[in-house]
């Protein structure tokens, strides 16, 4: 009798934890070829406020980390995701159609990504803090501090765009609700159980699969989310309105790109620096 393979079940990453949608309801992927590759969760509404409340919840004790402490455990997402290669380049070959040559070089980008960006985590404070002249007797400080809950439009680079937008946000303290690409959603659970078994802790990072049309909105205009990422908003309408309804609460809005994204590119300090927010302290000199 020819055994039949164990199929992998892609759900929802939350918390830490890999949930079915509460909604139940999935949809199909299907490879380069327009072949069922699998069915994936569709999030709703309620799961992306789940995803919030374990971002928020996630956030303090991520926040307090030492700087260096960070980016050390962004860099175990890197080993981590050195060790399970071969499986994401047999998943980007399927999902996309890509060369052997071509799913080498995002992975291998994705890895380095990652590396790059937790060597930034205790020299950006260095980078854009600052002592101010002021007139009198005091020190004028101004240094940075994480934004918050940062939601995510994930663009359609199912790996290599993914860890380029996500790793910015959380090796500066901030935690994510991250909105999956939709027709490439399988990578970025794949990520997820990275991320789960590497040192990160639950809640830092949530994936959630499906529609962005569906989802965006809700976290657009919740008002415990701290900032938005729409770069992988590709709708022009659909990107004015979650402008708008991020408004409401005076989110941090990055703006969906007006051209295409090369993310093999080597990446500048900007997607750090969006997520940080600037406090200056006045104290007095001599006391």
């Amino acid at each position: 009798m020819a055994r039949i393979d164990v199929k992998k079940t892609y759900k929802l990453y939350i918390g830490g934890e890999f949930p079915r949608s509460e909604s139940g309801r999935t949809y199909v992927v299907n490879d380069a070829q327009g072949n069922l590759l699998a069915n994936a969760a569709q999030a709703s509404r309620k799961d992306a406020r789940d995803a919030v409340v374990a971002a928020r919840k996630a956030f303090g004790g991520w926040s307090s980390r030492t700087a260096y402490n960070r980016g050390q455990v962004v860099y175990r997402i890197a080993e981590v995701l050195e060790g399970r290669r071969d499986q994401f380049v047999a998943e980007l070959r399927a999902s996309e159609g890509v060369t052997a040559a071509k799913a080498n070089t995002f992975v291998d980008a994705a890895i380095d990504r990652l590396v790059w960006y937790a060597g930034w985590a205790d020299k950006i404070t260095q980078v854009v803090s600052s002592a101010n002249p002021v007139a009198g007797p005091f020190f004028n400080i101004s240094a940075p501090e994480p934004t918050g809950v940062v939601a995510v439009v994930a663009p359609s680079g199912p790996l290599l765009g993914l860890v380029s937008v996500v790793a910015p946000a959380i090796v500066t303290g901030n935690t994510c609700v991250v909105i999956a690409s939709e027709a490439h959603p399988l990578t970025a659970i794949t990520l997820g159980e990275v991320m789960a078994t590497s040192d990160l802790p639950g809640g830092v990072v949530n994936l959630l699969t499906g529609s962005a049309a569906e989802i965006a909105p809700w976290l657009a205009s919740h008002m415990d989310v701290n900032g938005i990422d729409l770069t992988g908003v590709t709708d022009p309408d659909l990107a004015t309105s979650l402008e708008v309804a991020a408004a409401d609460n005076l989110k941090r809005v990055r703006r969906a790109p007006e051209a295409p994204v090369d993310w093999l590119a080597t990446p500048g300090i900007d997607r750090l620096t969006d997520w940080l927010e600037t406090k200056t302290v006045w104290h007095p000199i001599g006391v």
